[in-house]
């Protein structure tokens, strides 16, 4: 509840500043203030354990964000804070019920990181380049700018994901990639690792005959399960369905997601939302184990 209320509060001031008839100037500056009120709300839906309240509560929220962004919008703060909102909600509830829908939802998520990115001009001017140009342009990034770079790479890798016939997917994969290896050079502790653990999605997404490269996958999700000492049951979900999956080993893929299961329901409370929500995936992805193998 008391994300809930956080949700609230914010609504309202926003609402007020419309009705009120604030200048531009002043509601941006309204906006702008309001990032020690936005970061405790998302601590508080992190901790959150009712999957099924989160889930009837982010639509609005996100809708919200949206609303924030209109009245400020090139809060790279907000743009952040919405990118990883839709990429959440798109992988946690929409993915793999309504595919169609997820797609949008990742562009979104994108187009909102990808506006913080391109703030930088030699990005800005590189992003269409061809991938050595666009490599050389990364280096304008530095530590505070891995938030931006980590959810614009993960929500086009996830978009990638559901477009495998599109024929652009061969050239975005290659800046992909460039855009995690960068996330893991200015901070590879973000997110408990989170960059590591889509990097090994990104090697294990593919067959070997097509490019897949599971060594390299595994590396990737072991440095993962050290930064996070292994209470991230989302990289483990996540090594199962990709790199278990990859390697026909299905052995590892059950042992894996039993493992999920068997945690803990307080094994990592600052995260208490996404490690509920990756024990119903694994639940319903152990369930169809003989479709799957």
């Amino acid at each position: 509840m008391k994300g809930f209320k956080f949700f609230i509060c914010i609504l309202v001031l926003f609402f007020f500043m419309l009705n009120a008839g604030c200048t531009d100037f002043r509601t941006r500056m309204m906006v702008d203030s309001m990032e020690p009120l936005m970061n405790k709300m998302n601590a508080a839906i992190n901790k959150h354990t009712d999957v099924q309240m989160v889930k009837d509560a982010m639509p609005a929220g996100l809708l919200q964000l949206d609303g924030l962004i209109e009245a400020s919008p090139n809060n790279t703060k907000i743009l952040v804070k919405a990118a990883e909102g839709y990429n959440g909600y798109s992988f946690v509830f929409v993915e793999g019920h309504d595919n169609e829908r997820a797609k949008k939802l990742y562009l979104r998520s994108f187009d909102y990181s990808l506006r913080v990115l391109k703030q930088k001009k030699e990005f800005a001017d590189a992003f269409d380049c061809p991938i050595d140009e666009f490599k050389a342009s990364l280096d304008v990034f530095d530590k505070e700018d891995v938030p931006a770079l980590f959810w614009a790479a993960t929500a086009w890798l996830s978009w990638v994901g559901l477009n495998v016939d599109e024929p652009e997917i061969f050239l975005a994969l290659p800046k992909i990639k460039a855009m995690l290896n960068r996330c893991i050079e200015l901070d590879e502790t973000y997110r408990y690792g989170i960059a590591h653990a889509v990097l090994g999605a990104l090697y294990a997404n593919r067959p070997v005959a097509f490019g897949g490269k599971p060594e390299l996958a595994k590396a990737e999700f072991d440095r993962a399960f050290e930064l996070s000492k292994g209470k991230m049951l989302v990289f483990k979900l996540t090594y199962a369905r990709y790199y278990a999956y990859q390697i026909q080993d299905r052995a590892l893929f059950v042992k894996t997601l039993n493992e999920i299961i068997a945690a803990p329901d307080d094994l990592f409370p600052e995260m208490g939302f996404i490690n509920t929500a990756a024990k119903i995936k694994a639940k319903k992805m152990l369930s169809n184990v003989d479709n799957i193998f």
